[in-house]
Order: structure tokens, then sequence, then C-alpha cells
């Protein structure tokens, strides 16, 4: 099917951020012709670890749409409203809401919006310069049916993939898997004899504690082993919080590449550690279970490398590494559950725009302040969460999508339709910032910091 509109703009991926962006599109008084494409079925937000007594780690005020518009029609609280839940959210009393609630509200907002498009698989996009604008072509994974989309913009959001290794890979699905497939796999786990959770972020220590929570009845050995320091919480303070925001983006985006390619990776602890509240009731569990001088059939083990898995018939042999004492040993379990994280590789479907796309000295994409792909045609490319390295570890949080999608909205029509918010914390990050709200600091130039004081002086 070749649908001949040209669109303004054309999403490619379905997930918090795209939804975003299509429910704030949907609230603007102009007419945005919009769609959608996405390859699975129906939406579902990481469906694989919506755990019970898990939560958002961000507060539900960093829905789609509030923090640009507390009045849209798609906001959470409107979710609740219209479901009959608002007073049972009202006594609920907490700001952190269940994830399979906040995975139901995105699906509440997509069967509201006429914009999505599901079992589209994107599989080349391409910019045609007579017509001047991208075609995006796309199947039915299940079907023999081929779509194609022209559009004057597109929204990139594809988000990430579960990452493993390659020197972990090549064994069953069902035995050595990633936490992205833990309740596909759970009850598999917990036939086991022996279960072992490796990595120590937060899906990891979740995985942990449902396997923790299960375990009477079950009877299975559970190992936690980490390459960190140790099983550290996450940054939560509110201060700390202030690193998610549009000044400390804007911070990181004007330093120098080669600065921001040596801060990212030693911020894990601002949004790779564990949620406190997690941390707390896995020690008390713990706890509790040892009283009497019992021993709760698990070990925790930090600054532990997993170097190899081999199958040894039945089980698997897990090599490690203690890398501060430099001691090597070998740990043999049944199941394991790899918390690895997550990439974002560049699709093969942007193949035919490679030479029009502008590069870093490694390989990534050039990015604008406001989240554009740098690219050499009249189309804008909206960058959702593929801009880590040069916005910083803020990219990824759901706090920061309505920033980022109010840019993208008011580019598309041309007007402010929604505010752009400055000033939003107490912090200052850069100098500039600093000068700009303390009334007794100025900024010196290069030249004074180099000149030499005369004895006049």
């Amino acid at each position: 099917m070749t649908d001949d509109h040209v669109y303004d703009v054309v999403g490619i991926g379905i997930g918090p951020f795209n939804l975003g962006l299509a429910a704030m599109l949907d609230s603007v008084d102009e007419d945005v012709d919009a769609a959608f494409l996405e390859r699975d079925a129906e939406f579902q937000w990481h469906e694989g670890m919506l755990l019970d007594g898990t939560t958002l780690e961000v507060p539900f005020l960093a829905d789609l749409v509030t923090l640009a518009d507390p009045t849209s029609e798609y906001s959470y609280l409107n979710y609740v409203r219209e479901t009959g839940r608002i007073y049972e959210f009202y006594f609920y009393e907490t700001f952190q809401v269940p994830r399979r609630e906040y995975n139901d509200y995105l699906r509440w907002v997509v069967d509201r919006l006429d914009t999505c498009r599901f079992n589209r698989d994107v599989t080349e996009v391409r910019w045609d310069s007579e017509a001047s604008c991208y075609v995006i072509t796309a199947h039915h994974p299940e079907a023999d049916e081929r779509f194609e989309y022209r559009a004057e913009n597109i929204a990139f959001g594809i988000g990430s993939q579960p990452s493993i290794p390659e020197n972990l890979r090549g064994h069953p699905e069902d035995d050595v898997f990633h936490t992205a497939r833990y309740r596909h796999n759970r009850e598999r786990v917990l036939d086991a004899d022996s279960v072992t959770v490796v990595g120590s972020g937060q899906s990891a220590a979740e995985v942990f504690q449902d396997l923790l929570q299960r375990q009477p009845g079950h009877d299975y050995r559970l190992d936690w082993l980490t390459r960190s320091d140790g099983f550290f919480p996450m940054e939560y303070s509110k201060l700390g919080l202030q690193h998610f925001t549009p000044e400390y983006e804007q911070y990181v985006y004007d330093l120098p590449q080669e600065v921001k390619d040596d801060l990212v990776p030693n911020q894990d602890l601002l949004y790779k550690g564990i949620d406190p509240e997690t941390s707390g009731e896995i020690y008390d569990l713990l706890y509790r279970r040892s009283i009497g001088d019992r021993d709760p059939d698990v070990g925790l083990f930090a600054m532990t490398e997993v170097e190899h898995i081999a199958d040894v018939g039945g089980a698997y042999a897990l090599d490690c590494h203690q890398w501060q004492t430099e001691e090597s040993f070998v740990h043999e379990s049944e199941v394991v559950i790899l918390g690895t994280g997550y990439e974002r590789p560049i699709p093969d479907f942007l193949d035919p725009l490679e030479a029009a796309i502008s590069w870093d000295e490694q390989g990534r994409f050039e990015v604008t302040a406001d989240h554009r792909l740098e690219i050499d045609v009249a189309g804008d490319v909206f960058l959702q969460n593929a801009e880590v390295h040069t916005h910083g570890v803020g990219v990824p949080d759901l706090g920061l999508g309505c920033y980022r999608n109010t840019k993208f909205v008011n580019r598309l029509v041309g007007r402010e339709a929604y505010p752009e918010d400055v000033d939003t914390v107490f912090q200052d990050f850069s100098v500039e910032q600093f000068a700009e709200h303390a009334p007794n600091t100025s900024r010196k130039s290069e030249r004074e910091l180099t000149q030499t004081p005369t004895q006049d002086d």
C-alpha cells in the first residue's frame, strides 16, 4: 500500500516519547498531519518487566503531556478520572505509580489517538529530492503487506534494545536471557535448582527481589553478581535530581565532546543504580529470612565480572573474575538472568541517508541543541533518546520528554504552541548561568584571566 499523502511528520517507533509527541500534536490548534509507525502488533511498554509491586522511578507528573500542558486530556490525572479511579489514586498518596498502571495509561492514550499505526516494520528511509520529502518503506511483520509513507519530517523514536555482551551469548534463551524477558520466562526460572542474576541496575534488582520473594516453596539457590563496586542506590536526592533538567542538558551540550565522553560513563549512579526503596525492601527481606540463625540460601557478590558462560550439561559455568583482588573462580547456575543494560544501535533502514547524515569521529550522530539530527536535506529528523552522547544522562528520562517534544511541536507549527521552560531549577551548572542569577558575579574574559598584574594594579 502506498500512501501518496505527504505528512508533516511521520514517527518511527511508538514508545513514551513519540507517543507523547503524538498526544501533544493532537492538542494544538493547527492541523498537523502526522502518522506514527510501530512494528509490534499492539502497544506494550517493557512488557517483560511489568512485575507486581514495581513502580516508575519518576513522579506521575512525568507523563506524556503534563509538564508541557497540565490541562491536556491525555494527562495521567485525566486517565484516572476517566477510568473511575481518581479517588482511589487520591488516597494512594504517592507520586511513584505502579509500572503496570503506567503501561495501562499509555495504552489508554494510544486508543484515543488515530495517528498510531501498528504492524509497520520500517525497512528503509530515503530522501526524495524531487518531491522534497522523506519516503518511509515498511512491511507487515507477519503478512505479505508493504507500506509506503511520505513525510516532510521524521521523529526517530525506536528506543533501545536489550544488550548482551558477545562473550555471554549463544545459549538457549530459556536458560540464559536478558532481564527484559524475565516475566515471560519466570515459570521456567521458578522450576530451576539455582538461579543467578548478573548486574546491579534497577532491572536486575527488581528481578532479584521478585525471585527472593518467591524463593520459599521453590527452594532454588539464588545468587546476585555485579562487576560494580557494590549494590549502590541510585541518586535520588532533590538536588541530585536537578541533573535531569533543561539547564543541565544545555550545560552538557555546550561542553567539548571529549569532556562529555568522559563525563557520562562516570555518572552511573544518576541513572543506573538501584531505587533506594527497592534496596531497602531487599535488605529487610534478607534480614527476616535470617532470623534464628537461618540461612536464606542467597549470595550477593560485587566487584565481579562474568567473563564467559559455558554449558556444562544441566547447568552453566560462569567464569568470574574479582577485579579488585585479581582472583578468578567458576560459579555454576541452572539459569542465568542478565541485567546487562540496553543499547541504541543505528538501524539499517537509515542506510540510504548515510551520506547526508553528519557523523562524529566515533560514528555517532551529530545533533543540534534542540535534538535534531544534523543532516544535509531540507527535512528535520527529530531524535528521541538517541543523543545521550551529546545531551547527557537526562536524554532517556521520562521527565524530559515533554521538554524535548515541546521544541519539536513548536518547530512543526512555527510558533510557541507550548511554553519552552527556562530557569526551572535552583542550581546553576555553567558560569554563564550562575552569573545571570548572582548580581555580584561577573565573567572574566580569557584576556583578563591571562593578563599578568603590574605593580600599579
